[in-house]
């Protein structure tokens, strides 16, 4: 018998069956101080007799097929969906549930874990409570502007942006200079398509949006101070205007994420032969978003969560 240490599992398995193969020893004799027990040595000694050493290798015991593994199709439909719209798993969940293909979210995350699909290290992201006060549609839009990165005819471009914080409904519109008037003229257009009364407006301090830091109204021996045209057309019509405090873009987090998005879906991802062109397709962009489930919203889109409204 073989007294050295073995150095894998079939060496040790070896060292119990070759006494017995070479009949140096009997199998009741020798189960008396194999730890292993009888029986195990008779399963050894018959995979020995019929693979040779092959059979005494340690193979792996998960079962070869699964009685309740998802089905193919489902998991192509899963990998398309992903690899079309780049959606998480919770996203991907929801948009499925309303295709009839109700996949949970675990199995969704798994699958595109098999695949490679998803980031291999993340950093792991400390989780605040936050107080979430719920607000009602109009109650609160902010608005905020977004250089167009490539030039179209050598002109520079503007992308004015107003999103409702309590549906995350947004609309865009592209205009050819950043201006305290397109600015009037946006939030007309906004206050004409949606659904219910704007109340309160929230801008940075650009110049397009107040004259709170820029002019005579920086100077502290100065009593009268000019109004803004934005802030005399919000007067005019009811509508309360917040400025976030300078250097502090976090403020106006809902259209600086929204920004975000548009960077890495759609401006890093289409090219423009003309600005109708980018109209058009800004406007399919902008739709595409209304109609996409956001976490914040528990699986619903802007535009349902206006009519649950």
């Amino acid at each position: 018998m073989c007294t050295k240490m073995s150095k894998s599992i079939k060496e040790e398995r070896l060292r119990w069956v070759l006494p017995i193969y070479n009949k140096e020893i009997r199998l009741v004799d020798l189960a008396k101080v194999c730890p292993y027990g009888k029986r195990t040595l008779e399963r050894w000694l018959s995979l020995y007799k019929k693979y040779g050493e092959e059979g005494l290798e340690s193979k792996s015991t998960a079962p070869k097929t699964q009685p309740h593994e998802t089905p193919i199709y489902i998991k192509e439909r899963v990998i398309e969906a992903r690899k079309k719209t780049g959606l998480c798993a919770l996203k991907l969940h929801w948009r499925l549930k309303k295709e009839g293909l109700l996949v949970p979210v675990s199995t969704i995350g798994k699958i595109l874990k098999d695949e490679g699909l998803v980031r291999k290290y993340r950093a792991k992201r400390v989780k605040y409570k936050y107080i979430k006060v719920e607000r009602k549609p109009g109650e609160l839009i902010e608005i905020d502007v977004k250089y167009v990165p490539k030039e179209l005819g050598n002109i520079r471009y503007y992308q004015y942006t107003a999103i409702d914080t309590a549906s995350r409904w947004r609309y865009l519109k592209i205009y050819d200079d950043q201006s305290s008037y397109n600015s009037i003229c946006f939030l007309k257009k906004v206050m004409r398509i949606f659904p219910y009364k704007i109340q309160a407006i929230k801008t940075d301090n650009h110049s397009t949006f107040t004259n709170y830091y820029i002019g005579t109204n920086k100077r502290s021996d100065m009593t009268v101070k000019t109004i803004h045209v934005l802030d005399k057309f919000c007067f005019e019509n009811g509508i309360d205007h917040y400025l976030i405090d300078p250097g502090k873009p976090a403020q106006n987090g809902r259209v600086e994420r929204s920004h975000r998005e548009d960077e890495e879906k759609f401006y890093q991802k289409n090219t423009f032969k003309s600005v109708k062109d980018l109209k058009v397709k800004i406007k399919k962009w902008n739709d595409y978003y209304n109609n996409l489930e956001h976490c914040s919203l528990n699986g619903k889109t802007p535009n349902e969560m206006l009519l649950l409204k």
